[in-house]
């Protein structure tokens, strides 16, 4: 699977194998028990993020992850919007500050 990143008017493929949105489960199951006592996104606190919210927090990392080239976070933090919102195909992330403003295209 490809989930294509678009940051700043680039496009990034970044290749997610299959294999590793079964195997990360335990890794995203962390991730997810953290977002559950609520996340700071932007200048709000979420108390309890939706999916979406999730996965916008997940591409701010991505994002976080191209500057600091750890390909494999940057992978893991694909992963985990695909295993959320499996039909998503592309995510443009804000690099303006405000991570709310991330959005999602699906096929």
């Amino acid at each position: 699977m490809i989930l294509k990143v678009i940051i700043d008017e680039k496009t990034i493929p970044i290749e997610v194998p299959d294999y590793m949105l079964v195997e990360a489960e335990e890794f995203f199951n962390k991730m997810d028990i953290d977002m559950d006592s609520g996340w700071q996104m932007s200048r709000e606190w979420v108390e309890n993020p939706s999916n979406i919210q999730r996965c916008q927090i997940a591409a701010d990392r991505i994002l976080t992850s191209v500057h600091t080239q750890s390909e494999k976070m940057a992978t893991l933090m694909a992963a985990y919007i695909l295993k959320k919102l499996p039909n998503v195909s592309t995510v443009d992330i804000d690099t303006e500050g405000d991570i709310t403003q991330t959005q999602f295209s699906e096929n």
